[in-house]
């Protein structure tokens, strides 16, 4: 008799259900390292030396659909024309590579890929200041294809405070619930990464359709403030919405957090950001590394976040958003878009159902944007586009 070992379940599960990942920053790696060269980066082949991401390495990890963040630095100055920077660049992928590929816009589109064999290719704007306090930006993002906004990065914007700045207004401003309105009845997802905690609950308090995590854990298991608090795990089935586990070493495990918070530091004194992964950072990252080790997350790391948001959630409400290309570093066994098995394997291992799986890798995700995309339908008959300004809506009193 033949024993199936965890390995083998897991990639058979994948071949039906495949991960539908919510964030991926390969566009933005793209613009750090080569402008865009995509011949200098082409992804048909292997970029192990580069990147964590590759049409090989993405068919060897299993998945079925990508989110592609259309990240931009807060402190650009010119936030709006980098966002149409990054959506160019991932167009230029799709057509690059169509048998891989599929571009997708509704949950109808997901499964389409997932019946063509492609990977279903989605977009994701991370920050609010991609919109530049504008609607109309909101909505000709949209048109353009992105279908969810993350409400802030690592900094507030004028109407949201992010989970990594210093509060100022307190969650959600008028404008900001305003925002979330005007998304609803776009039908692109709220996302709450990166938010703090006070802007989840008022996002969750202003959002008539189900909201995002996109690549965010549990705090009560590494207590970072980019992580979701117990309360607000616990409203996601109220909501409907889904928190999409995170690989980031320095958001899952707790030894890391401190580790990260000096070798941040030591990147500033040398000059570059924090987040920067290219060639000359990343030499400053490991010289650091080798005097000061870091702490290594493993699979089990991540598998204990899952345990957590299964319990506090339900399964119906957890998804996967591994952050590749967004980190500097991974956990062992999650190295690169490749890993996705090894991490379903210890969930098996730990007594997961297939069920609970493809409800985990798929499911999930093309719920929550297929009910996105019907109480749009349902606004869109009733509501007509929201011309309301930040100065209109939070002006100061007197």
């Amino acid at each position: 008799m033949t024993t199936v070992t965890s390995q083998e379940a897991a990639r058979e599960l994948l071949r039906e259900f495949p991960v539908a990942d919510g964030h991926n920053d390969l566009p933005w790696a793209l613009r750090a390292q080569v402008r865009y060269d995509l011949d200098a980066r082409d992804i048909a082949a292997d970029q192990s030396a580069h990147l964590h991401t590759d049409i090989p390495r993405l068919r060897a990890g299993g998945v079925g659909a990508q989110y592609w963040s259309v990240y931009v630095r807060t402190d650009s100055p010119s936030p709006v024309a980098d966002t149409l920077e990054q959506i160019d660049c991932v167009r230029q992928l799709l057509t690059r590579h169509p048998e891989d590929l599929r571009p997708a816009l509704t949950a109808a589109d997901m499964e389409a890929a997932r019946a063509e064999g492609r990977i279903a290719s989605l977009m994701g704007a991370e920050g609010g200041h991609s919109i530049a306090n504008s609607l109309g930006t909101l909505r000709g993002l949209y048109e353009l294809g992105v279908r969810y906004l993350t409400l802030t990065h690592n900094d507030n914007v004028d109407w949201a405070d992010s989970a990594t700045d210093e509060p100022e207004a307190g969650g959600l401003t008028a404008f900001g619930r305003e925002v979330v309105r005007e998304m609803n009845r776009l039908g692109m997802l709220v996302d709450l990464s990166h938010v703090a905690a006070t802007t989840m609950r008022d996002a969750l308090d202003a959002s008539s359709a189900p909201v995002i995590f996109s690549h965010s854990s549990a705090r009560a298991v590494c207590d970072h403030p980019r992580n979701i608090p117990d309360d607000v795990l616990e409203r996601l089935p109220a909501n409907g919405g889904v928190a999409m586990v995170t690989f980031v070493p320095k958001f899952v495990l707790q030894a890391a957090v401190d580790w990260t918070a000096a070798a941040d530091e030591n990147m500033r004194a040398h000059g570059f950001h924090p987040l920067d992964t290219t060639a000359p950072a990343m030499k400053v990252h490991r010289a650091f590394e080798e005097r000061r080790p870091r702490p290594v997350a493993t699979v089990s790391t991540v598998a204990d976040h899952l345990d957590h948001m299964r319990e506090t959630a339900g399964i119906d409400h957890l998804g996967i958003g591994g952050d590749y290309d967004g980190t500097a570093f991974t956990p062992d066994g999650l190295a690169d878009v490749a890993g996705y098995p090894n991490l379903l394997a210890e969930l098996l291992d730990r007594g997961w159902s297939k069920a609970d799986l493809a409800k985990l890798t798929w499911k999930n995700a093309v719920r929550v944007l297929d009910a996105a995309e019907g109480v749009a339908r349902g606004l869109q008959a009733t509501r007509s586009p929201s011309n309301a300004t930040i100065e209109s809506l939070d002006a100061p009193a007197g």
